[in-house]
């Protein structure tokens, strides 16, 4: 198979982490926090390793316990959002998100009288920074963001945005599924007090587990409550991080096998990888461009996205171009709306969407001139 569908879930991922998981789970196992014992000990021990990793990859070092692990992005965002709103706040996002994000919202509507505010991006895929300062209104509390787009992959001005959210004393939510272990991200250069990130996309770590940072201004509730590994006699969640928010058996095997993701990352290099995964890009749309009937949505300048291209065929259903690729060539793309109905709906792509190609770390430029060659085809050229 040539796997070409990276921006759902990264693969193959790196050798070590396949190491990782069996040698975690044969050799440790222990649960952490509960118990005293070597194998519990080691446990905890490999969780405090990898969130400071993690603090250390998105510019927070001195505040590791505040990387909260979750166990996909749409957990941390979840428990964002729902975690700092109030009655009646204002929030201010854009129609590239995720519906991670839009849920959620659409959600605190119904139940707690929220008002959301939608702005729209341009042919570039860029939402403009100036559209957040004046949606701001006195009840605005939250600004939320996908750092780079699922479907079009255009990577979004976040310092601007962030600095905006700061100066009005508003709390600023980066989504960072697209781009955790893709591009550089800093916390406080960003001035981003909540990001969510998946550890399965970019960061090539196994299913089940993500993390959300969050900065030292920002107050949650939290949504889950229970057994912290310790003060049991506490009838109410212990208030100190990163237990405030975790609660129950983390995902300990996932987290060990991400932390050996991380050494790999770290041993190739984000910005390598990320270089890589353009030229692809760039391959692949410069070949679609040559194709009657297809139009594309996507950056391919490595300044301005990640990689992920999305494209339609003139008189072909997504669904059925993913079938074909699948079923006659061997190659795994993403037909559909990528859970993503309201960039949908801005580029006119509703109801079918579109096919969305995505390559990762370990594709070639032959696995992109075989789903060109295959695209060819279909279209009669």
């Amino acid at each position: 198979m040539i796997y070409l569908d990276n921006a759902a879930t990264s693969h193959p991922k790196p050798e070590n982490v396949y190491v990782a998981l069996g040698a975690f789970l044969r050799q440790v196992g222990g649960n952490p926090g509960r118990g005293g014992h070597w194998a519990a000990l080691e446990a905890e021990k490999t969780l405090a390793e990898v969130r400071l990793k993690l603090a250390r990859l998105i510019g927070a070092p001195t505040t590791p316990e505040r990387v909260v692990f979750t166990f996909n992005a749409s957990d941390g965002l979840n428990m964002a959002i729902k975690g700092v709103l109030e009655d009646g706040d204002h929030v201010i996002t854009s129609g590239l998100e995720h519906n991670s994000v839009m849920r959620p919202l659409a959600r605190l509507q119904e139940t707690r009288g929220i008002e959301v505010t939608v702005l729209p991006f341009d042919a570039r895929g860029l939402v403009d920074p100036d559209d957040f300062r004046r949606a701001i209104t006195p009840r605005t509390r939250l600004m939320i963001l996908s750092h780079a787009s699922n479907v079009i992959g255009t990577v979004q001005p976040i310092e601007e945005i962030g600095a905006i959210a700061r100066e009005n004393g508003l709390l600023f939510l980066v989504d960072a599924a697209q781009t955790m272990g893709v591009i550089p991200v800093d916390v406080k250069f960003s001035n981003i007090d909540l990001l969510a990130a998946a550890g399965h996309k970019g960061l090539m770590g196994p299913p089940g587990t993500g993390f959300l940072y969050v900065g030292e201004r920002a107050e949650l509730t939290p949504w889950r409550e229970g057994g912290t590994g310790g003060n049991s006699l506490a009838e109410l969640q212990p208030m100190e991080f990163p237990y405030w928010l975790e609660s129950g058996t983390p995902n300990t095997v996932g987290i060990a096998a991400l932390g050996a993701a991380l050494e790999y990352l770290t041993s190739r290099g984000i910005e390598h990888i990320h270089q890589h995964e353009m030229r692809l890009l760039s391959r692949l749309a410069e070949g679609l461009c040559e194709i009657e009937g297809i139009s594309i949505f996507g950056p391919t300048d490595p300044e301005r996205g990640v990689g992920v291209l999305s494209f339609t065929l003139e008189g072909f259903d997504p669904q059925e171009i993913g079938i074909v690729l699948d079923d006659s060539f061997g190659v795994a793309v993403r037909p559909g709306l990528h859970c993503a109905p309201a960039t949908h709906h801005r580029l006119g792509t509703l109801p079918l969407g579109t096919v969305r190609v995505s390559p990762g770390a370990f594709n070639t430029e032959a696995d992109i001139d075989v789903l060109l060659e295959a695209v060819q085809g279909l279209g009669g050229g």
